[in-house]
């Protein structure tokens, strides 16, 4: 299992499933729930700065989710996005217990054990990232 062109399916499969779910999330901030709801529910959870929080959160779900995608800027992309997760853990999911049907930690840990795995093994050659390094 230790091939590249394993290592790099894998971390294809890994880009494009959390890139596709960041889109989601921010598609749905700005265009299905909109960012008026998604204030709301930053200022009920006690985020600071809802608003900009808000319009910040998803723009970086939305583009965030794609450049992972994509594989461009695919290790500072995962960095970034790792911070956004942890203030979501933070301010959203702490206290709610373990399960995500509960609102709990389940599934923020989850996003940022596997944005962990990108910025420390990279995007892969499998990337605009990698097309770009090859020599």
């Amino acid at each position: 299992m230790d091939r590249p062109v394993v290592r790099d399916a894998a971390l294809l499969f890994l880009r494009v499933v959390l890139g596709v779910a960041f889109i989601a999330h921010g598609w749905d901030r700005w265009f299905l729930s909109g960012i008026v709801e998604t204030t709301g529910q930053f200022s009920a959870w006690g985020v600071p700065q809802p608003r900009l929080s808000a319009y910040l959160t998803a723009t970086a779900e939305l583009l965030g989710g794609a450049l992972l995608a994509l594989g461009l800027l695919t290790t500072l992309t995962a960095g970034a996005l790792t911070l956004l997760v942890v203030a979501a853990l933070y301010f959203v999911h702490l206290g709610n217990g373990f399960f995500v049907a509960q609102g709990g930690v389940e599934y923020p840990l989850v996003v940022i054990a596997a944005l962990v795995m990108i910025v420390v093994f990279g995007s892969g050659r499998a990337s605009i990232d990698g097309v770009l390094q090859r020599d």
